[in-house]
């Protein structure tokens, strides 16, 4: 099997998330090609993976990637916090835990799904291929103040407005299809000094469509708390986020968790005498001068972690 992903800040992931004397259970809740789940099953011998994967073209790759641990492997089908709301105990509580919240390149390069902004394949953007809704319904469907909300929201482009009001001024002659199509749109929709910048014209706009598609932010607000939750006591936990929106989100869970005191009388009081989590360092982590030689697209990567002190 040709391999497409490079997992990002793998070292990293390895250091900090090394379990400690009894802990077997590691849950992969973004398993993608299995790069991760990899290394750790590598360097840890008496772990037992959990994977989760929404995709199941992911999935089923994973697997021919962990080939070699199958005997140490569960893997499940379908958004992590939905398994994990439904976690069985039967597996074993986590004691450690990863979300990589990047799209694997694997979906860029091969999945035909119009991920990229470069390629002229059908407005998808669905992981999870049994949804009804994709990037196609909404660059057709949606209102031109729900495209504008969506791109300054989960894309915070500046130019949201004049590029929604483009979209909805091109689909009346006829549907926008791919992705590529759409992108061209997008960079003449925006003035000619935006183009010379750093990232591609439409690279905001696709990025707030793949959100709103695989309802990504809403899924991590609940995804975070569950899995906290379900880890055990002096378990891991970690994150790997690619954008502000994401860091933000785990950024302010962690620093609560950190805080909270729940003996105190009142519901949350932000004191640090009984934090119930540990930060296991007090700033994200982000790609080291090899890695990026190694994987230029680690550049946007930060990683965050915490210990689990109580319930």
């Amino acid at each position: 099997m040709i391999l497409t992903h490079y997992p990002v800040l793998y070292r990293e992931v390895v250091t900090y998330l090394k379990p400690q004397e009894g802990q077997t259970i590691y849950f992969d809740g973004t398993l993608g090609e299995g790069g991760h789940a990899y290394n750790m099953l590598e360097h840890y011998p008496a772990l037992h993976l959990v994977g989760t994967d929404a995709d199941e073209v992911m999935l089923e790759r994973a697997k021919g990637r962990l080939r070699p641990f199958s005997n140490r492997a569960t893997f499940l089908l379908g958004w992590n916090d939905t398994i994990l709301e439904n976690y069985s105990l039967e597996l074993g509580r986590p004691d450690l835990m990863l979300f990589d919240l990047g799209i694997s390149i694997y979906h860029y390069e091969k999945t035909g799904r119009g991920f990229s902004f470069l390629k002229d394949e059908r407005l998808d953007m669905r992981l999870d291929q049994n949804q009804t809704l994709d990037a196609y319904a909404i660059v057709n469907g949606y209102s031109q103040a729900a495209l504008q909300k969506i791109f300054s929201s989960y894309g915070e482009e500046p130019f949201s407005g004049r590029i929604a009001r483009a979209i909805v001024e091109a689909r009346k002659l006829a549907p926008i299809f791919s992705a590529y199509s759409l992108a061209q749109l997008v960079k003449e929709a925006v003035p000619k000094l935006h183009e010379h910048k750093r990232i591609h014209p439409a690279t905001r706009v696709f990025q707030a469509l793949r959100i709103e598609v695989n309802g990504e932010l809403k899924r991590l607000e609940r995804l975070l708390e569950v899995a906290y939750s379900r880890l055990n006591v002096g378990g891991k936990m970690g994150v790997i986020t690619f954008h502000s929106l994401e860091d933000r989100i785990v950024k302010n869970f962690f620093r609560v968790k950190h805080s909270l005191n729940r003996e105190s009388t009142n519901k949350y009081s932000l004191s640090r005498k009984e934090p119930v989590a540990e930060l296991l360092f007090k700033k994200a982590i982000t790609a080291s001068e090899v890695e990026l030689g190694e994987n230029p697209p680690s550049r946007s990567a930060k990683f965050r972690a915490i210990c689990k002190l109580k319930e």
